[in-house]
């Protein structure tokens, strides 16, 4: 959080920086406990005031508007569930990459499931007549994407990753598709080829399905007693889709 001239991530040093810090962090807290009773779409600065303790005015000396307390709140919310993701993965070691991918979904289920408010923020529909900043959403955001990547391409890096699983490994990589996966390669630093990269996309938007359909209620109340069993059985075949030795 950015905000009086302290840089992302810098400790407050005043008293009055501190005491503004605290301010923020509590704005933060009871938006979420808002966000979590009546949804995004009903958040209100003046709600958040009266449980706070003082004037709609006050609170407008720290957050100017609802927007920005939902990009607080969004920027709150990735950057916890990176921190969970991150870890998760610093457990396995480093060389036991399959270890390391399924650590990471089951962070982002755990996560999820405890908090599904925010994970609604995150990976929900989207709010009406809001659209958050991406000079201050990108960075958190792509935290678990990197994180993935990261893995994928350290099992590529150390040969423990074959171009691309079998199942995607026929595919032919096209031009057009070919500059995206290397514009992301260069932006990423990755050495993972096209095919691998590829795939990578897929168990990304595949990890975030399963978690959703089970976060929303999708599959149905009474279709799965045996979540835990099935999501296991999920980063499984994604763990071979994209070559990860187990």
């Amino acid at each position: 959080m950015t905000d009086d001239g302290l840089a992302a991530g810098t400790a407050p040093r005043t008293p009055r920086e501190r005491a503004r810090a605290r301010t923020l962090e509590d704005i933060v807290r009871i938006g979420r406990e808002h966000l979590a009773l009546h949804g995004a779409a009903a958040l209100s600065l003046r709600a958040v005031a009266r449980d706070l303790g003082v004037v709609s005015s006050a609170v407008y000396r720290y957050v100017e508007s609802r927007e920005e307390l939902l990009t607080l709140l969004l920027v709150d919310a990735y950057n916890e569930l990176g921190d969970a993701v991150d870890a998760a993965v610093a457990v396995r070691p480093e060389g036991d990459f399959a270890g390391r991918f399924k650590a990471l979904g089951a962070a982002v289920r755990s996560w999820a499931l405890v908090q599904p408010a925010s994970y609604a923020l995150l990976f929900g529909s989207p709010v009406p007549g809001y659209n958050a900043p991406a000079e201050r959403t990108i960075g958190p955001g792509t935290r678990v994407v990197v994180a993935l990547m990261a893995i994928l391409d350290g099992a590529w890096r150390a040969g423990e990753l074959s171009e691309a699983g079998p199942e995607a490994s026929a595919v032919v990589v096209t031009a057009p598709l070919a500059a995206d996966l290397a514009k992301i390669r260069g932006e990423m630093g990755l050495a993972v080829p096209d095919a691998a990269l590829a795939t990578g996309a897929l168990v990304w938007t595949s990890l975030f399905g399963a978690v959703s359909f089970e976060v929303f209620g999708q599959y149905g109340a009474d279709t799965f007693a045996a979540g835990d069993e099935l999501f296991e059985r999920h980063l499984a075949v994604l763990a071979r889709l994209l070559g990860l030795r187990a």
